[in-house]
């Protein structure tokens, strides 16, 4: 090897030394943040299970609390739920509770405090709380929770809280809409025959009505 290449060599050699002494802080740094990202994550993670199991368990509690008739203590524990996925469905089960217990404004009071119910359960929450703000004689306020959509239930209690505002013409209009896709003879398509009745309409023909 010559002479030239071995000083090549040992220039390189320096050059590289040179570079790690002014760099090994950085390159330190570089690998305890990353080290840090990826214990972070999974601390993060493991606290994600933790809560979740946690929720779960707490949830399980406030089910027996309901079960057992001590719905004060089952309200207790679900405020606890709060920003878990079991935060709705223990209102509901409240609510349900409530309810049967006779207790309709209690019922309408858990529902009206549930505030960030997923695109699943909204529509539960607010046409359960619809449902018994008409049995509450209060149809002014059911009406703008269940909104316009197509589905029989939404037309049914639209049609209810229609009905109970006197508004007789546009009562029929939802129950019609509400049959259109409730399958003949089922027992909720019967109720809603009885309902357009009651409102002065008449059911469509069904084949068997035709026969």
């Amino acid at each position: 090897m010559a002479i030239d290449d071995l000083l090549d060599e040992h220039e390189q050699s320096e050059r590289a030394r040179t570079w790690l002494r002014n760099n090994a802080f950085g390159l330190v740094g570089g690998v305890a943040l990353g080290l840090a990202a990826i214990f972070g994550w999974q601390w993060w993670q493991g606290q994600q299970v933790r809560g979740q199991y946690e929720a779960s368990d707490r949830y399980a509690v406030v089910q027996e609390q309901i079960r057992t008739g001590k719905l004060k203590e089952a309200q207790a524990g679900a405020k606890a739920l709060a920003g878990t996925p079991y935060e709705v469905t223990a209102a509901l089960a409240i609510a349900k509770a409530q309810l049967d217990g006779g207790k309709r404004d209690d019922a309408i009071a858990t529902l009206r405090a549930v505030k960030d119910a997923d695109a699943l359960l909204a529509p539960v929450v607010s046409q359960r709380l619809a449902r018994l703000l008409i049995d509450a004689g209060k149809p002014g306020e059911a009406l703008p929770l269940v909104g316009e959509s197509d589905e029989p239930a939404v037309q049914e209690i639209r049609g209810d809280a229609l009905f109970a505002l006197g508004r007789l013409d546009e009562a029929r209009k939802a129950y019609e809409n509400a049959l259109v896709n409730l399958q003949v003879g089922t027992p909720q398509r019967l109720v809603v025959e009885l309902k357009l009745t009651q409102a002065g309409g008449t059911p469509p023909q069904t084949p068997d009505r035709a026969s």
